[in-house]
């Protein structure tokens, strides 16, 4: 059975970069919530785009350690749709929201998924490990890995993805989704409108087959 890639567009910062990307079939906007983060929008803003583009899109709050309160005021704020959290969080820590959940793990080359096993969430997203920032490092990571990952769960392929290489990494890895920021960028925090177009044509342009995972899940 034919499956739909979800294509996530991240680090939107502005109305005309959200809409575009609507326009062009992405599933879903991420807004970084992370002050130090050079793509971060503050809720406020990041509610007013929410509020301009289509309820069938999926709007997502990226955290990076953040106090439960504060990912609860922003995610009323901004209705959002999932939170994305990157930071030390356990198992137990991923209850109680009222929103789709995704785990972010940044992968090094030692990286053992088994470390995935503990957590019941909505999906994984795979980042590349970087000491220097939290995701948009422009680098990509062993794509053998997030194939193994598909054991535990749903898995969002992110890290050093671009319209050159994402149909490469989704025939390997057959993900249940894809993140891309940096990769479709013409500058920090603008989108370049012929990478995204590209971007989302070519990677909802490869063929994906059901896994036993989705099969087992109902093929959800």
């Amino acid at each position: 059975m034919q499956q739909d890639l979800f294509v996530k567009i991240c680090g939107i910062t502005n109305l005309e970069d959200a809409q575009f990307a609507v326009r062009c079939k992405a599933d879903a906007l991420g807004f970084i919530f992370y002050k130090p983060s050079d793509r971060y929008i503050a809720p406020a803003k990041a509610r007013d785009i929410v509020d301009r583009v289509p309820d069938f899109v999926s709007k997502v709050g990226v955290f990076v350690d953040a106090e439960p309160a504060y990912i609860h005021e922003v995610m009323k704020t901004v209705n959002l749709s999932a939170v994305q959290l990157y930071g030390n969080e356990g198992a137990d820590d991923l209850v109680g929201y009222e929103t789709s959940v995704i785990k972010v793990f940044r992968v090094k080359p030692d990286f053992d998924v088994q470390v995935m096993r503990s957590y019941v969430v909505d999906a994984f997203l795979l980042d590349t490990h970087s000491e220097a920032k939290m995701g948009g490092t422009g680098r990509t990571f062993d794509w053998n890995i997030a194939v193994r990952a598909k054991e535990f769960g749903k898995i969002i392929l992110s890290g050093g993805l671009t319209p050159d290489n994402i149909e490469a990494a989704v025939r390997l890895v057959q993900p249940y989704g894809v993140d891309v920021s940096s990769g479709v960028e013409r500058e920090t925090g603008k989108k370049d409108p012929w990478k995204v177009r590209e971007f989302i044509a070519r990677a909802k342009g490869v063929p994906l087959q059901y896994s036993e995972f989705n099969e087992e899940e109902g093929g959800e």
